[in-house]
């Protein structure tokens, strides 16, 4: 029989113990190897990078998913107020097409105003400031971007009024009294060159555009003479407002869509049509997605 400390014939062998006090002295060695590291980048590099970096994540955040908008005029009172940040959802445009309802920021064509008063010339320093301004979404808007709601999709018909003095879209009245503020007469003046009238003959909206109305329709220049904005011009969908703190809200689709059929369903009116709304009137996180094929399909897109 092995006698005890031997096994199989073999003479154990004690494990190797440090010898004492060698193990704390290897991890203060160990500490004093990464403070030294941490210390070879000082702070007044490290916090820029840090800041560069920080820059770079807010610039490409803009860019691609959410942007701040601030709101320039009073087209949409009191939905929005002049001054107001919204919270632009840039992403959602490149998965679906718009819905009624929605409240959506776009690039005007050449035949819309600008809402924004143009601002002077800023001189070298001022424009590298502001576009260092723009790429994180805090510079102010550029003339030529707008915000409305909303009313009609490729192929619905349009138009103002019925009998109670309402919007119709495909044939149903929209029961807008929820945010419509001030809205405009229904006798066109003589002379309407501020596309103040709330009647305008049945359009049908054209592939690939919308039409857009501001919620506050006696002070609104939009799709009433303006005419259609291209899907492909839309910057995005206003999901809430977030500046000031005091007027924090969600921008959800109104209810008064709820009830709209699509075009060329029963009921829907098909009346005269479409080509430019400036011919035939005196002259905006993400609601259900919308097959691109079905609202665009291979129909050619109207200028």
């Amino acid at each position: 029989m092995d006698k005890p400390g031997r096994v199989s014939g073999r003479a154990s062998v004690p494990a190797a113990q440090p010898p004492p006090g060698a193990l704390p002295a290897v991890r203060s060695r160990l500490r004093r190897v990464h403070s030294h590291r941490r210390r070879n980048l000082p702070l007044w590099v490290e916090l820029p990078l840090l800041l560069l970096v920080a820059f770079c994540g807010a610039a490409l955040l803009r860019t691609f998913a959410l942007q701040q908008y601030e709101i320039p005029s009073g087209s949409m009172q009191h939905t929005l107020e002049i001054g107001d940040r919204v919270l632009v959802n840039k992403f959602v445009f490149k998965l679906r097409d718009p819905q009624r309802g929605e409240v959506v920021v776009f690039k005007g064509t050449s035949r819309w105003s600008s809402e924004v008063t143009p601002q002077p010339a800023k001189g070298p320093i001022g424009e590298v400031w502001h576009m260092l301004g723009d790429m994180v979404g805090v510079a102010a808007p550029d003339e030529r971007d707008l915000i409305k709601r909303v009313i009609g999709t490729p192929g619905d018909h349009v138009a103002c009024c019925d009998k109670k003095g309402r919007v119709t879209v495909n044939g149903v009245p929209l029961n807008e009294g929820g945010y419509v503020w001030d809205n405009a007469p229904l006798q066109s003046p003589a002379d309407d060159t501020e596309c103040r009238s709330r009647r305008f003959a049945e359009v049908t909206v054209p592939p690939g555009n919308i039409f857009v109305m501001g919620d506050h329709r006696g002070n609104s220049r939009d799709s009433r003479c303006q005419g259609f904005v291209p899907i492909e011009n839309l910057i995005g969908r206003a999901v809430a407002v977030v500046w000031p703190k005091d007027r924090w809200a969600s921008l959800p689709i109104q209810h008064s869509f709820d009830k709209v059929p699509e075009p060329g369903s029963a009921g829907t009116s098909g009346g005269a049509g479409g080509g430019d709304v400036g011919v035939a009137v005196p002259l905006l996180l993400t609601g259900g997605f919308v097959s691109r094929s079905r609202r665009r399909g291979r129909r050619p897109t109207v200028p």
